[in-house]
């Protein structure tokens, strides 16, 4: 069953206001685009309940959308996941563990799936859990401007968790340490919570 995020309100209502005011005023073709605009936000904030089906030694997707890059890294595992105006922009946490810092960086607005978008404005979440210190990188985009994070230092959260969100159109870098089987590689869809992202090998 879907929900529907709060944040997505006065962008759905807002739309659906000048839409039918537009109507009113006599501009049908605007008023039309004012409504399809109103329609797109409900989808945008769509927030489904997932069946979270977890186990310590697995980890789980951040986020909805298309991995972008599988990097091995010599400290572990980068996997990036590009989420597309279309998919769901509610961010999960990937393992149980306790939040240990969060922080914001970066500079500019590049388009997520661009290499420059490394640089761009971003709210990294760092988690410490059986396995060591996770990383869950919200990066912005092109359109994306803002990042909601509704966890803080100190907080415990459980596998699958909401933790987060980007408005519009985005990505998330989850940084693993340690060696593990992935289950994903570059061009997959994932979603957030439900998609195994790996297996922790000894």
């Amino acid at each position: 069953m879907n929900r529907y995020r709060p944040e997505g309100r006065p962008f759905i209502w807002g739309a659906f206001i000048l839409g039918t005011v537009a109507g009113w005023a006599g501009y049908g073709f605007l008023s039309a685009l004012f409504f399809l605009l109103s329609l797109f936000f409900v989808g945008f904030f769509r927030d489904p309940e997932r069946k979270i089906v977890f186990s310590p030694e697995y980890v789980l997707a951040p986020a909805d959308g298309k991995v972008m890059e599988v990097e091995n890294l010599p400290e572990g595992v980068k996997i990036s996941i590009f989420m597309s105006v279309f998919d769901c922009h509610v961010n999960r946490s990937p393992h149980t563990g306790v939040i240990k810092r969060i922080y914001r960086g970066g500079q500019g607005y590049k388009a997520a799936f661009s290499k420059g978008s490394d640089s761009n404005v971003y709210n990294a979440i760092e988690m410490e859990t059986v396995h060591g210190l996770m990383k869950i990188v919200q990066i912005t985009g092109l359109l994306a401007r803002r990042i909601l994070c509704w966890v803080r230092e100190g907080e415990r959260v459980e596998a699958g968790q909401r933790i987060g969100m980007i408005m519009l159109g985005s990505r998330v870098d989850l940084y693993l340490p340690g060696r593990w089987e992935l289950f994903v590689k570059k061009g997959m869809k994932v979603k957030a919570g439900e998609s195994l992202l790996g297996r922790r090998l000894q």
